[in-house]
């Protein structure tokens, strides 16, 4: 169980957990990039790898100031290996890979109510760096996120329509 966090230590732990997802979105990012059997999904999962190791960069940048690393909780722990799991196995069957890519736009959408909270967090200390990071990586995320859902549906729909073969019995 982890302790309670106030002030600069909550702000601490909030852009830990961003850098510390992002990092993942990252990793899982470039584990579909290479296997996804959807064209289209690895495409656009393969462009969005550059613009999110920019934004994990950007993430250091401004939770250096707070001793922010990327330091994993409970939370991401689990997330991760989620994903690690889920992408690992991606190039398994298309099942398998619609799997790993939902799991994908889970984590950006998770990214998405931290970018919230840092943009808050960044207004409330008036801190317009943080504040203008914080709203790009918003921008981005929800882009990407939606993005990726729009691909994840037509993934859907490919398998859903792919006729089932079945061995016949000897």
């Amino acid at each position: 169980m982890s302790e309670a966090k106030q002030g600069r230590e909550f702000i601490k732990h909030e852009l830990d957990e961003a850098i510390a997802f992002q990092s993942v979105i990252v990793e899982t990012g470039r584990t579909l990039g290479k296997s996804h059997p959807d064209a289209e999904s690895r495409r656009l999962i393969k462009e969005m790898v550059a613009k999110d190791e920019r934004q994990l960069r950007e993430l250091q940048r401004i939770g250096k100031p707070f001793g922010a690393t990327g330091k994993e909780e409970e939370v991401v722990t689990a997330m991760a290996e989620l994903a690690r799991a889920t992408a690992d196995k991606a190039g398994e069957a298309d099942s398998e890979a619609y799997e790993a890519h939902a799991v994908l736009v889970t984590l950006k959408r998770k990214q998405q109510d931290g970018g919230a909270a840092v943009l808050r967090i960044a207004r409330a200390l008036k801190d317009a760096d943080m504040r203008d990071s914080a709203q790009q990586m918003l921008r981005d995320t929800k882009r990407g996120a939606q993005e990726l859902a729009d691909a994840l549906a037509a993934f859907a729909v490919r398998i859903a329509s792919t006729p089932t073969t079945t061995k016949a019995k000897r």
